[in-house]
């Protein structure tokens, strides 16, 4: 009984020691994924994602090493300026393993690793800059520390792909001091601006007053120049009725002159009438004069109608064709 019982241990044994084997000589990588092969503690070859079969107790699997791209955190830490302001800095990283070996044995902690690097190199770049270009030229910080950090890495099977630096935060007081710098700002570029929109409108007032000056002037000198023309005309006029009325007193027509008379004497009171400065005219006039000089009027009127009508009488009559 005591040999069954040994028996069937030893045969349970010997098939867990089969079974252990079998899984130790079967490995299955997954998709992302590559596995490092030891030969006895040393790396021989790496194992692409699928089934592979090692050989148990000789080979193991060295380190499981992530193929994807992964991102960490840079925590964050106090850098001081080229201008010796004290900001707090952090940021993210993006990388990808190219190389599972060198990855595996190049370096003891990758992440650790890297995390320490970044942090270095955010404050070589930040410290060589003012506080006023870290806080503006954040794409050009992160092009530094890409290009410094992907070189850095290189050996290690790395490709660093971004470097996003995610916050800077200067101190308290000092964020209160630009605040109050930004609304200086701010008020001198609205004064220069109301300065400006002063000046606009007085130029765009006196170039409307300019204008307005030489459109006046353009129309006194037209007015001018049609009272000059309406003037010369009714010199014509006169010249013409004088011409005409010298040529009847040449004639013997005495009561040509009464027209003269009468028209100056009326114009006279008439300007005498309309003047702004009198409200009563008191003067002596002897109505039977002006009578008389309209009465000389009415028979110049009346000869010169005589001498029409007897000018069309004497002449001879037209024969019809």
């Amino acid at each position: 009984m005591f040999t069954s019982a040994l028996t069937t241990f030893v045969v349970a044994a010997i098939g867990i020691f089969i079974i252990i084997t079998f899984f130790k000589g079967v490995r299955v990588v997954p998709q992302g994924y590559e596995f490092t092969v030891e030969h006895f503690g040393r790396y021989t070859h790496t194992m692409s994602p699928g089934l592979h079969f090692l050989i148990p107790y000789m080979q193991g699997v060295g380190r499981k090493v992530n193929m994807m791209e992964q991102v960490f955190e840079v925590p964050s830490q106090d850098v001081i300026t080229k201008d010796n302001a004290v900001v707090k800095v952090d940021g993210v990283v993006f990388f990808q393993v190219l190389d599972a070996a060198k990855a595996a044995y190049e370096v003891a902690n990758l992440d650790q690793a890297m995390i320490a690097l970044v942090q270095t190199n955010i404050r070589t770049v930040i410290g060589s800059m003012d506080l006023d270009e870290s806080l503006s030229q954040r794409e050009t910080i992160n092009a530094k520390l890409l290009g410094v950090v992907d070189h850095a890495t290189s050996p290690w099977g790395v490709k660093v792909n971004r470097i996003e630096i995610k916050d800077i935060q200067p101190p308290r007081d000092l964020v209160d001091s630009m605040a109050r710098q930004m609304k200086a700002e701010r008020d001198k570029r609205a004064s220069i601006l109301e300065a400006e929109g002063s000046r606009q409108s007085e130029i765009l007032r006196a170039e409307g007053e300019k204008q307005s000056a030489i459109l006046e002037a353009e129309g006194k000198r037209e007015a001018a120049y049609r009272e000059a023309e309406a003037r010369e005309r009714l010199a014509e006029a006169e010249a013409k009725a004088t011409a005409l009325v010298s040529e009847a007193i040449a004639k013997g027509d005495v009561q040509a002159i009464n027209y003269f008379i009468a028209q100056k004497y009326v114009e006279a009171f008439k300007e005498l009438a309309t003047a702004p400065n009198q409200k009563f005219v008191l003067m002596p006039m002897e109505a039977s004069g002006v009578i008389g000089s309209i009465a000389g009027i009415a028979e110049l009127a009346k000869d010169a109608l005589n001498q029409q009508q007897a000018s069309i009488a004497s002449r001879p009559p037209r024969i019809g064709g």
